[in-house]
């Protein structure tokens, strides 16, 4: 997905009244304000109760839902533009979000983790700098994540979190 595409679909979100934040490597590139890898896919926070609304332009297109994992997430894939992974959330009076979990349980966006940075000189919203940190742990790690956890840690100026340390043992 390229960064003309990204920058179409969140004009056409917010001229359909949709708020969102960009998320996963896209929302790292926007924080340091460069593109720093190729992207398969777009990653978005949104409202769930936007979900109808997110749909509605998007099928017409030619996007379609590949997998639907509501309440937590859904995806959406167009042959030639990409995927869309749609992580939903209820926001709360604080101006924070709460994403439900597969297992039970949920996962809470702070009101702090909705940030602005830029992608193609344009500014856009997305995930801050700490909960995207915190969204890449406790797991194993792809050699993506540990190229958008070291670019965080390094542009921040941050140390890696234990996990993302090559040949350090614990």
């Amino acid at each position: 997905m390229r960064a003309e595409e990204v920058l179409s679909l969140v004009d056409a979100f917010r001229g359909a009244g949709i708020e969102l934040w960009i998320d996963g490597g896209w929302g790292v590139d926007a924080l340091v304000g460069r593109q720093t890898r190729p992207h398969d896919d777009l990653d978005l926070v949104v409202g769930l109760a936007d979900v109808t609304k997110i749909r509605a332009p998007l099928e017409p297109e030619g996007y379609t839902v590949a997998e639907d994992h509501l309440p937590v997430r859904f995806v959406m894939t167009h042959p030639e533009r990409g995927q869309l992974d749609f992580h939903t959330v209820r926001f709360d009076a604080e101006g924070g979000g709460n994403q439900p979990q597969p297992g039970g349980g949920s996962f809470r966006y702070p009101p702090e983790g909705f940030t602005t940075g830029s992608i193609a000189g344009r500014e856009v919203r997305c995930i801050s700098f700490e909960v995207q940190l915190l969204c890449h742990q406790g797991y194993e790690p792809t050699d993506k994540d540990r190229h958008d956890v070291e670019l965080l840690c390094q542009s921040f100026d941050r140390p890696l979190p234990k996990a993302y340390r090559r040949g350090l043992s614990d």
